[in-house]
């Protein structure tokens, strides 16, 4: 008859270095050191990108084009900015090139917390699919315990039967 006690869990070598792996992840993540860790210049690049994205910067950027559009054909001043507009087109550029790699470093680290999210998430899974199978292995073993259990149960009743016809064989019987 199996123990319980003796159970032996036979997992492969990968298995055993993944839940090390994850051990590890979980003291980093709680640690603070870990992959969701950002640095300075990571959050004024999501900064700049968040802002640069939204509505409110469109339309306060779309006002001031047409604050300065306006002011130099019709204001008071001097025109600063002569028709086709050479210096408005100059500043868009500037505010151009240097936004764009911000954001792209902004997407760049996005896209690589997703990336590590996608392989912790993998690993995650790898994990739960070995809990499970060590649960099946459980399982079946409870099974194969309970049947040989039962098996031996019916055959201690069966002896036990056969003895009692035996016995009721040999009493003859009273008159």
């Amino acid at each position: 008859m199996l123990d319980l006690t003796a159970i032996a869990h036979s997992l492969h070598r990968e298995e055993i270095d993944l839940l090390r792996r994850l051990r590890t992840l979980r003291r980093e993540r709680r640690s603070g050191r870990g992959p969701g860790a950002v640095s300075l210049g990571d959050r004024v690049s999501d900064m700049v990108a968040a802002t640069v994205g939204s509505w409110r910067f469109i339309i306060i950027q779309s006002g001031l084009l047409v604050l300065w559009m306006l002011a130099n054909v019709f204001g008071a001043y001097e025109h600063w900015d002569p028709y086709p507009f050479i210096l408005l087109n100059l500043v868009l550029s500037f505010q151009a090139a240097y936004t764009a790699p911000i954001i792209m470093m902004s997407q760049n680290r996005q896209s690589e917390v997703d990336r590590r999210a996608a392989a912790h998430d993998y690993e995650v899974n790898l994990k739960a699919e070995i809990e499970i199978e060590l649960l099946h292995q459980k399982l079946d073993l409870l099974r194969d315990q309970e049947i040989a259990t039962l098996t031996a149960t019916v055959r201690a009743l069966v002896d036990q039967l056969s003895e009692s016809r035996q016995q009721a064989q040999a009493v003859p019987p009273a008159a």
